[in-house]
């Protein structure tokens, strides 16, 4: 190595020797393997060639175009996204989607019948990484496509920003209370009219909902502003609501998205404090006791509703004012979609199936890909001590039946920090449990596509359970009641459709505080 040599250079030349010890490794690893696996080599041999391969067009093909991406074209900045910014990134989003898709479905392609343990678990670990990419490039692919329309750049739109309580729980996460109008115009976005779910009144003739729902929920949803969400599939909540809005205003929007106040706290740890009105600062650190408990034990009801629109309408104002590094930004939105936490429905039926079954867009789906389970809490106190709530849930993936079906063990454990005394009227409510500080929580399980629930136990002990079905899931609905300091536990048991898996998901209802989550998984079936 001369002394004249670049740096660049000289990490060229670290870069190939790395690469050239990889070979190596990975060469010496194939002939030893071939020689010690004997009549499974092939598999084995296989297995590891195409892992090797997904990594290499990873690394070649689909990072650089990830590295190409200008972050600061998908965050607004002074005021506005810059939509032609935002359209420039869109072809390397596309190519990079394509290719982890692509990769994907190789992998997936690969057999593990007769893989030993560690090129098995090599495999696992690489489907598991390549699943989260695909989720995120996925999202972004989206965005990219989506983002332009729903900002205006071929025309106005209005959209209902819904603040969900999640003092008062519904099914998606809280009940809807406050909602502000966003006016999205080439890019440029601001706060219009606000209002509470309360001012759209009630519907004596209910609006139309789907039968299933009916069975389950009789005609609430179709009444009540503030129980639209009692189903977890949002975009029947979304349309109903926006319905509502125009019966009352006589006003169209073009959709609805949701948020909480755990959302705002993560922009805020992006965007800083802001000071809503009523000279409340709200700060990352705030937000949700602010939100959620404070202002019920110092503001009346009338008070509380102008509130709420004004802090969610004056955080989002903030993220469009400010100039906001993106990466705290973007990290703050996938974290709040994660969660579940920002949901969105569009009234235009093309733009509803871009959105397909991603997590923004909240539709419970008909099929499952993996077994899922729903955890879903409504209050059934009237009250707004969900804030109190501390919730924990735990699955366990049982035995193969001979059908193809496998057992699944579900046990959630719902535990009250509320205190015994010195709670306002407005957080204690209409106290439909009896005792006011008793927190009572109807519990629906929603079992897997395909599948069923078996038994309920609740603490112990058999129990009365509501059933009914729901976009191709049985449901069970238990009444649990937690007094303060108390803690109640609900045991499920659970068949899947036929199913290969020996993996299993929740999807839970959004809280105020994250739900503490256990999955024990066990081997496929066809091992």
């Amino acid at each position: 190595m001369t002394q004249s040599e670049s740096p660049r250079r000289r990490r060229g030349r670290s870069r190939r020797r790395r690469r050239a010890r990889l070979r190596r490794v990975l060469l010496t690893t194939l002939v030893v393997g071939s020689l010690l696996l004997g009549p499974v080599a092939g598999a084995n041999l296989t297995a590891v060639r195409q892992i090797a391969v997904a990594i290499d067009d990873l690394a070649r093909q689909a990072f650089p175009a990830l590295l190409r991406v200008d972050l600061g074209g998908l965050v607004p900045q002074e005021g506005r996204l810059d939509l032609t910014g935002l359209r420039a990134v869109t072809d390397d989003l596309v190519a990079v989607h394509a290719e982890v898709q692509r990769t994907r479905t190789e992998l997936a392609e690969v057999s593990d019948d007769r893989l030993v343990g560690q090129v098995r678990r090599a495999l696992a670990e690489l489907r598991g990484e390549i699943d989260r990419l695909a989720a995120m490039t996925s999202a972004a692919d989206r965005a990219s496509r989506l983002l332009p329309p729903l900002l205006g750049v071929d025309g106005p739109r209005r959209y209902l920003l819904v603040s969900q309580n999640s003092a008062e729980l519904r099914a998606t996460g809280g009940m809807f209370g406050a909602y502000a109008v966003i006016e999205a115009n080439k890019g440029r976005v601001k706060m219009g009219a606000q209002g509470s779910s309360s001012s759209l009144g009630r519907f004596a003739e209910p609006l139309k909902i789907p039968a299933e729902v009916r069975a389950l929920w009789g005609e609430l949803p179709g009444i009540y502003p503030a129980d639209v969400n009692l189903s977890p599939h949002f975009p029947t909540a979304a349309a109903l609501y926006r319905e509502m809005y125009r019966r009352h205003t006589g006003e169209k929007v073009d959709g609805v998205l949701a948020v909480d106040p755990v959302v705002l706290s993560y922009l805020l740890k992006a965007t800083g404090p802001v000071r809503v009105p009523g000279g409340v600062a709200l700060s990352a650190e705030n937000a949700v006791r602010t939100l959620l408990s404070d202002t019920y034990q110092r503001m009346s009801p009338g008070e509380q509703d102008g509130f709420f629109a004004g802090a969610a309408a004056t955080v989002f104002d903030t993220l469009f004012a400010r100039n906001i590094h993106p990466n705290g930004l973007l990290s703050a939105f996938d974290r709040s979609v994660q969660e579940r936490r920002i949901l969105f429905w569009s009234a235009r039926p093309e733009e509803q199936r871009t959105l397909g079954d991603s997590r923004m867009a909240g539709a419970l789906p008909e099929q499952d890909s993996v077994p899922t389970v729903g955890v879903f809490l409504n209050d059934g106190s009237g009250a707004k001590l969900g804030y109190y709530l501390r919730q924990t849930a735990d699955l366990r993936v049982g035995d193969c039946h001979a059908d193809g079906r496998r057992e699944l063990s579900l046990r959630v454990t719902l535990r009250s920090t509320a205190p015994a005394s010195g709670l306002s009227e407005s957080v204690l409510g209409l106290g439909q449990a009896g005792d006011p500080y008793t927190v009572r929580t109807l519990v629906s399980v929603y079992g897997p596509t395909g599948g069923a629930v078996l038994d309920t136990r609740l603490d112990g002990a058999e129990t009365s359970v509501g059933n009914g079905t729901e976009r191709r899931r049985q449901v069970a609905t238990v009444n649990v009641e937690v007094g303060p300091g108390g803690t109640r536990t609900l045991e499920v048991s659970l068949l899947t459709g036929k199913t290969d898996h020996g993996t299993a998901e929740l999807w839970l209802t959004p809280t105020a505080t994250p739900w503490t989550t256990h999955v024990v998984t066990a081997p496929s079936c066809s091992q």
